[in-house]
């Protein structure tokens, strides 16, 4: 069978389903973050993410219809009356042409992305469901593809400012270099989809990051089959296979996460790989 079309058991790394960091990274500084973050996120401005993910063929086909509308899949069904309420909210009205609907593309890893007025809008006219209303970059990454690569990148000042705490435990941690540092948030009762971002057989090697849950509260699970049940990680710091269909259940709170993209320090793999096989 070819690799791509395996679902059931989970990819996982080094025979384990994830590798919990949690006994592996200093995670003393997590409450102090967590605070640094509440107070932040109220401070600065946010955006809505992953409200295309559907168009873009990435979450497990038993979630496909769920009844939660894709962004991408509602535009393409718009009357041109509405597509033109759409094209004014851009930052650049002037850019489209209503002749040429066809050849446009919005949303994320698009070359047109969504201003905050657009989400809003096609949330409250037209029922789109962006599972991240809380989006926020602390270190930006340019297209998907690049998101482990840390050349010419830098926290942004704000983040810097704001998020001092967390940004300078971000730097703390066994990366080489840092391609892309985001805060994901969950509003009370939201959910996020079961999909994965690298199709299997495609990556020579799991894409390697750090994802951070200071209050332990964010139900990120894995799940490759509907008959499964949810693999829940508990752990606050832990590295997933993004080969595996993910996705968060929902609570009726806030919920948040940080997950940071690059490449790890030289034998930082080697030492997972190795309390891997000893069971640690």
């Amino acid at each position: 069978m070819n690799p791509a079309e395996r679902l059931g058991p989970i990819w996982g790394i080094f025979g384990q389903p994830f590798i919990d960091l949690e006994e592996v990274l200093d995670l003393s500084g997590l409450d102090e973050i967590d605070v640094e973050i509440s107070r932040g996120l109220s401070l600065v401005e946010t955006s809505y993410t992953g409200g295309s993910l559907k168009w873009m063929g990435v979450v497990a086909p038993w979630a496909m219809e769920d009844g939660y509308l894709d962004a991408m899949h509602v535009i393409e069904e718009l009357p041109d009356e509405e597509l033109e309420v759409f094209f004014s909210l851009s930052d650049d009205p002037s850019a489209f042409d209503l002749a040429r609907r066809q050849s446009y593309t919005f949303g994320d890893e698009t070359p047109y992305p969504f201003n905050r007025v657009q989400q809003r809008w096609l949330s409250y006219r037209h029922g789109v469901y962006f599972p991240w209303k809380v989006c926020y970059h602390l270190l930006e990454n340019d297209t998907w593809d690049d998101k482990h690569s840390g050349k010419g990148k830098a926290f942004a000042e704000e983040a810097r400012e704001v998020f001092p705490r967390t940004v300078a435990f971000i730097e703390s941690l066994p990366f080489a270099e840092i391609g892309r540092a985001v805060i994901f948030g969950i509003e009370p009762n939201d959910h996020a989809p079961l999909h994965r971002d690298t199709e299997p057989g495609v990556a020579l090697g799991v894409p390697q990051e750090i994802t951070l849950c200071p209050r332990g509260d964010k139900r990120f699970y894995l799940q490759n089959h509907p008959e499964d049940e949810p693999l829940v990680v508990e752990a606050r710091a832990y590295w997933f296979n993004d080969m595996d269909y993910h996705g968060v259940l929902d609570d009726p709170f806030f919920r948040y996460s940080i997950r940071i993209d690059g490449v790890f320090r030289p034998g930082f793999v080697e030492s997972l790989r190795a309390r891997a096989a000893r069971g640690a």
